[in-house]
């Protein structure tokens, strides 16, 4: 692995006088691909002038001893410079690796690593040296070196000392590397040096997200825009939902992200996604339904916490990042304190003939309810409902414990032809006094015998 070294801009507080010490701070990262311009280097000029080709004596007789190479071209005129022998030579890629020529942008997510040497510049040895490398944040503290326990005994004249730290960014803003020695002079002074070096951390990326309710179904849309000036290789998006959602993302099935057939395709199961360096964006779609494993010792009612993301990347030379989003918030989950569903109903039904309606009730309260009367409501503005209840309108069913549910059977009987609804089923509590309006509209079809 290659690593650039680049210097930071450092404040140093002076104490006691003139310092035998100073700090010189550098950050290690990953070279850049060098790009070569469309003009490419002949090997050959390597080992003869520019005017070589110029000279017709020399350009013959160079001739004659290459005419029995094949793997060398007889034409040394600059015009086949310019042809594309290979898929590879539009791309301008050499081969060779470029240090950074700056200290670069410092993203949330990203690992910093910085090369660190006390130099000793001062016509004598110091002794007992003690010392700290920490960040600062406006927020916390955090301590990289501290080598009070095992002091470094020495530090000869014109010597140094080396020393590498790294540090998880988790905050977005200012930062400032603290970099302190503790030590005895030439003349047994004990002198302390602080040295400080500031850097600014920016956000790799930003998250847009957009919550949409279709009945019962939570979608929930994630816009992923780059804010680097470096292409950022997606490892992992995946939205952790709460407790209460149970997620699923949702991909187009003509979706290009299948790996090419290739001789890799063994190799890279999946290649990820990448989104372009200066704005450009990716989009991903969840959708999201309630969770049915409901606990009785936990309650989810009112609640508006969707999830989080976390987000892994890589940029061009595999050096990784790693982001988790805030929680997500959506529209405050209301659950019906009861729920009454249809479970089945006969495929075919007949006019004026009875038919069962299965159908279950649950209790989705932490206490128990009940006993109920489910009835079949009755509207004074309509005429006779086209679906009632056969025999006996109302049905008593037992008290509910808390998370229950009970299953129960519904005689019902169909009055005219074609597509008729059921509706208006409900249910009074009895002992509370309260009514339920549960089962929403439900299309039948009805023939005639």
């Amino acid at each position: 692995r290659e690593q650039g070294e680049r210097k930071m801009s450092a404040t140093q507080t002076q104490t006691h006088g003139p310092h035998s010490l100073a700090f010189r701070v550098m950050r290690l990262c990953k070279p850049s691909f060098h790009v070569d311009p469309p003009l490419r280097i002949d090997p050959f000029d390597l080992l003869a002038g520019e005017d070589f080709s110029d000279d017709p004596s020399s350009a013959s007789l160079f001739r004659r001893h290459v005419s029995s190479a094949d793997a060398v071209d007889s034409d040394l005129s600059y015009r086949n410079r310019f042809l594309l022998n290979h898929p590879t030579d539009p791309i301008g890629l050499s081969g060779l690796l470029l240090l950074p020529q700056s200290f670069g942008a410092i993203y949330l997510g990203e690992t910093f690593c910085s090369y660190i040497s006390v130099n000793n510049s001062s016509t004598s040895e110091v002794r007992d040296v003690t010392i700290k490398a920490e960040i600062q944040t406006e927020r916390q503290r955090i301590l990289l070196l501290d080598t009070s326990k095992s002091p470094v005994e020495s530090i000869r004249t014109g010597g140094r000392y080396d020393f590498i730290v790294e540090h998880d960014v988790k905050e977005l803003g200012a930062h400032t590397l603290v970099c302190s020695a503790l030590y005895n002079d030439a003349d047994g002074e004990r002198k302390y040096l602080p040295q400080f070096f500031k850097f600014v951390v920016a956000n790799p990326l930003s998250v847009r997200t957009k919550v949409r309710v279709v009945k019962e179904t939570t979608f929930l849309e994630a816009c992923i825009e780059n804010h680097t000036k470096a292409n950022l290789f997606m490892d992992q998006v995946d939205f952790e939902p709460a407790k209460q959602w149970s997620a699923v993302r949702l991909q187009n099935e003509d979706s290009t992200e299948d790996p090419p057939t290739s001789g890799l395709s063994g190799l890279i199961p999946k290649p990820p996604v990448i989104i372009r360096s200066g704005g450009g964006i990716h989009n991903y779609l969840y959708k999201l339904n309630p969770s049915a494993d409901v606990s009785g010792q936990t309650k989810f009612q009112g609640s508006n916490i969707l999830g989080k993301f976390q987000i892994t990347w890589r940029t061009n030379l595999g050096e990784p990042g790693r982001l988790q989003t805030q929680q997500i918030l959506g529209a405050p989950v209301s659950r019906k304190e009861i729920n009454m569903r249809v479970v089945e109903v006969p495929a075919v039904i007949h006019l004026n003939r009875p038919f069962p309606a299965y159908l279950n009730l649950t209790n989705q309260t932490d206490r128990q309810l009940g006993p109920f009367e489910v009835s079949l409501s009755q509207d004074e503005s309509q005429m006779e409902k086209p679906v009632g209840i056969n025999g006996l309108q109302t049905l008593m069913l037992p008290r509910i414990e808390a998370f229950g549910s009970n299953d129960f059977q519904l005689n019902l009987i169909a009055s005219k032809l074609g597509v008729q609804k059921i509706s208006g089923i409900t249910a009074l509590d009895t002992r509370e006094k309260k009514t339920y309006e549960l089962v929403p509209e439900m299309e039948i079809f009805v023939e005639s015998d």
